[in-house]
């Protein structure tokens, strides 16, 4: 095999942080963002509470949450939040889970070994493919990711869901919210974490809850126990101080003022609109750089469903192809070390359940510039592989 090896390139990113989750800060960070922190403090105290509350205030306006939503922090994240919702509200009409990639596989398996509920559907496609939506039964409850991080995949638009439906749909949106539009109006629960889209600090999570979530919430009670960090109702009523600040477990108020310096950056820079506009025109370029290049291709062969945060690639030339699965999965964490020692791309390697290749995370706190610039290292990389591959 004859391989050309590219130069390495003259410019480098300026922020090699590509990270999937924790994800990159955003531009201009500096640890004197954290100066109004309230450390050593209670969070139950007045002035902490007020920034707890400020999240959640700032957090709604800048997405459009609807004003009969309640949205509260919670405790463990993304993760956190998807479970308090799966143990809280599911069992009372069957289920139908969409699984395409390991989060949403995880879910599924919370539903089918953990809950053991019986009348629940699996409906499943392979990484960088979505379920048949059609087959979404809307009377039953739906469990699903709006945005596969570790597949590269989204849900395009909610023009699938029923406006009439009966169960509730629940979409865990840690890596679609402040990047992507949500239908609040055809969703019933919505989480996502501090540590995605705009690039905070991890540990904690956020959960909204539509009206029919919470008629739910206060009408049905599980046939299972509910751990104390799960629990959002007391005597049948809603704990609507979850909704005010009042969070069930310690939170750090440290990470509680970078997730303010990172709402009031989406605020400065034009909100929602400027935050979509950031993530797709870095999907933008890694698109106009794989259409001429054969190195690579997508994850996702269908555009219409290609993640704009979570941008899973595939190395598809012809000497990777010809290896076998070990070899594949050698080779392409190769690249991403090789991306890593020369500084220019930290944390790109695929997921490690999904098929080998690179994830480039795309949210709006990377700068196109930055992505631009890293495109001609990954050529390098894989040449540079090649070669090694070819001289064995």
């Amino acid at each position: 095999m004859d391989v050309s090896i590219t130069a390495k390139p003259a410019i480098r990113p300026a922020n090699p942080n590509f990270s999937s989750g924790p994800c990159a800060k955003r531009p201009g960070f500096t640890l004197a963002a954290l100066d109004g922190a309230m450390l050593g403090r209670s969070h139950r105290a007045k002035e902490p509470k007020a920034k707890l509350a400020e999240i959640i205030t700032r957090s709604r306006d800048i997405l459009g949450l609807p004003k009969d939503w309640r949205l509260g922090i919670v405790p463990a994240s993304d993760t956190g939040a998807v479970e308090m919702a799966l143990w809280s509200l599911l069992g009372a009409r069957p289920v139908d889970v969409l699984a395409f990639e390991s989060f949403s596989e995880a879910w599924a398996t919370d539903i089918i070994k953990q809950l053991k509920l019986p009348d629940a559907r699996v409906l499943s496609a392979p990484y960088g493919q979505l379920p048949d939506l059609a087959a979404v039964d809307f009377n039953h409850d739906v469990v699903l990711a709006w945005n596969g991080t570790t597949a590269g995949t989204r849900i395009p638009n909610g023009e699938w869901i029923a406006d009439d439906r009966a169960g509730l749909v629940i979409a865990d949106a840690t890596s679609a919210a402040f990047a992507m539009k949500l239908p609040f109006g055809k969703l019933d629960v919505v989480t996502w974490s501090w540590q995605k889209v705009l690039g905070g600090e991890a540990a904690h999570g956020m959960l909204a809850l539509s009206p029919r979530a919470v008629e739910r919430l206060t009408t049905y009670k599980p046939a299972w126990p509910l751990p104390k960090i799960f629990r959002m109702t007391s005597g049948g009523k809603l704990t609507e101080g979850l909704f005010l600040g009042e969070t069930i477990n310690t939170p750090s108020m440290l990470a509680a003022e970078d997730a303010l310096d990172g709402l009031r950056w989406a605020e400065r820079i034009g909100g929602l609109p400027a935050l979509i506009e950031r993530s797709e025109a870095n999907l933008g370029a890694i698109a106009d750089w794989v259409a001429g290049n054969e190195r690579v291709g997508f994850l996702a062969a269908d555009p219409a469903i290609r993640s704009s945060t979570s941008i899973c690639l595939t190395i598809a030339a012809p000497w990777f192809a010809s290896l076998d699965a070990d070899g594949q999965a050698k080779a392409a964490k190769r690249v991403a070390a090789l991306l890593e020692a020369e500084a220019v791309a930290y944390d790109i390697a695929a997921y490690r359940d999904a098929p080998p290749g690179l994830r480039i995370w795309g949210g709006a706190t990377v700068d196109t510039d930055n992505i631009t610039a890293l495109l001609p290292w990954i050529d390098w990389a894989i040449d540079t592989v090649a070669a090694e591959t070819s001289a064995r």
